[in-house]
């Protein structure tokens, strides 16, 4: 069966229609081994989180997984989908935030009611590692139809969110970098950004030796200008990237380069969801129906699919 496109599918419910045309400025310091992105998601932030209803210690886990995955993405050249999944034994476990490579962001998390409860009575203010527990963290590169897959998988390591994403850098790619990450709910809504730093290779020099002591000395000072950014500063909506780029590195003469846009980008269409249901067996079907129709909802987006017991024909076989 050929996938109808979501924007033909006239049954499918209605989602978001929003595009932020510049939330990734990605931008490197000429006289430093240094390029970077930074990713401001703005009132999309709101529109990914606002279709779902998480503790707000959850959703703000999962904002910052969406400013990571989208500013990780944008530096890679893929056809497909760019995807972070973690899976631990904690009270929050799987999280999963995906981007292709238009730009399309989506994601979904759960959680235990029971043990989250239990974990915030013991700990107010726990950290993702505190949600997460012991497991692993993936990123994954998806080319679809069918194409192989290429991950990358380490064990959980870090308090935060930014330290288990460096724990990876350095443990599977050898890369030096570093990752800002906030997300929190002021009066329009969740917001979400990141600021990502990678150190990339010098051109050298006659002099090795001095060359990599001027490297690693414009490392530091690039790492020690990111770090004084600010939550408040991340989130602003008012404050353009490129003055918050210039209030950082102004003195290292910053560049930017092109803009990239972001937008919400659940991909669930009533035709993949009838193919699932499909390969169900006869009785598996009817045991959904509910009043003559089965209701499938989407992960990613929290939407209802209504189909009636009818159209499902059921060509998988019962147990």
């Amino acid at each position: 069966m050929t996938e109808m496109p979501a924007f033909l599918d006239r049954l499918r419910p209605d989602v978001p229609d929003i595009v932020v045309p510049r939330a990734i400025l990605p931008f490197f310091l000429p006289r430093h081994p240094v390029r970077g992105r930074l990713v401001r998601l703005g009132p999309l932030t709101e529109a990914l989180l606002g279709r779902h209803r998480h503790h707000e210690r959850v959703a703000q886990l999962a904002a910052e997984a969406l400013a990571l995955v989208a500013g990780l993405a944008s530096a890679l050249r893929f056809q497909g989908s760019f995807s972070l999944q973690i899976k631990g034994n904690g009270p929050v476990s799987p999280l999963h935030a995906d981007c292709t490579e238009a730009g399309a962001l989506r994601f979904y998390i759960r959680s235990d009611a029971a043990r989250l409860a239990a974990l915030f009575e013991a700990l107010p203010a726990p950290s993702a590692a505190d949600l997460l527990g012991q497991g692993y963290l993936a990123f994954t590169v998806d080319p679809g139809a069918g194409r192989e897959r290429h991950q990358g998988i380490v064990a959980l390591s870090g308090e935060s969110l930014e330290e288990m994403a460096l724990a990876y850098f350095r443990e599977s790619m050898q890369l030096a970098g570093l990752v800002r990450l906030a997300a929190g709910r002021g009066r329009d809504g969740w917001r979400a950004g990141a600021l990502i730093l990678e150190r990339i290779a010098s051109s050298g020099s006659r002099e090795p030796g001095r060359d990599r002591e001027d490297q690693a000395e414009a490392w530091r000072t690039a790492t020690a200008l990111a770090t004084t950014l600010s939550d408040a500063e991340l989130l602003d909506d008012r404050l353009a990237s490129e003055h918050l780029l210039y209030r950082l590195f102004h003195s290292e003469g910053v560049l930017t380069e092109a803009p990239r846009a972001l937008a919400y980008g659940c991909r669930c269409t009533r035709a993949r969801l009838s193919g699932i249901l499909e390969g169900f067996g006869i009785e598996d079907l009817d045991q959904m129906t509910t009043n003559g129709a089965i209701v499938m909802t989407c992960e990613f987006c929290n939407l209802d699919f209504r189909f009636s017991r009818a159209e499902i024909t059921g060509r998988g076989r019962a147990d």
